[in-house]
């Protein structure tokens, strides 16, 4: 199983994210496809060991089409996927989405509505950054999203 290590007592911005992510300041803070594990819970990692690559990956934001919204709100663009509530410690939140901003795209592809993304994301490779791109108050903007 690939994995990432990280010293939180050597590397700041790595210390900011496990808290962030987990809401600690204890180590070790594991995470297993975004669930997250505190302390060495050997039967959890098992399970979620086992489970790794089975479940969809999940953007952990609430989404709805863009032109639904562009009706109620002038000025939003009639295509893409509306982003409602972003789930703390989602892929979503690590990429810098916040409510009100609108998807066009994912790892290049266009999203035109909400179900592009629940169509492209099981495409994308899970544990890499792909591009992502949105628009937030009338600009648009690019980052990048791992699953």
């Amino acid at each position: 199983m690939p994995f990432v290590e990280k010293n939180v007592e050597m590397d700041r911005r790595a210390a900011i994210e496990m808290v962030r992510v987990s809401n600690q300041r204890g180590v070790p803070v594991i995470t297993v496809d975004g669930q997250v594990v505190v302390g060495f819970n050997q039967p959890r990692l098992m399970q979620l060991l086992a489970q790794a690559g089975q479940s969809k990956p999940r953007l952990g934001a609430a989404i709805a089409d863009a032109a639904s919204q562009a009706r109620k709100r002038p000025g939003l663009p009639a295509t893409g996927a509306f982003v409602g509530k972003v789930k703390a410690g989602s892929a979503a939140e690590r990429a810098g989405l916040r409510a009100g901003d609108v998807i066009t795209a994912i790892g290049g592809q266009a999203i035109a509505h909400a179900d592009d993304v629940d169509r492209i994301l099981p495409q994308m490779p899970r544990g890499r950054d792909v591009s992502l791109t949105y628009i937030r108050d009338g600009q648009t903007r690019d980052a990048l999203l791992r699953l």
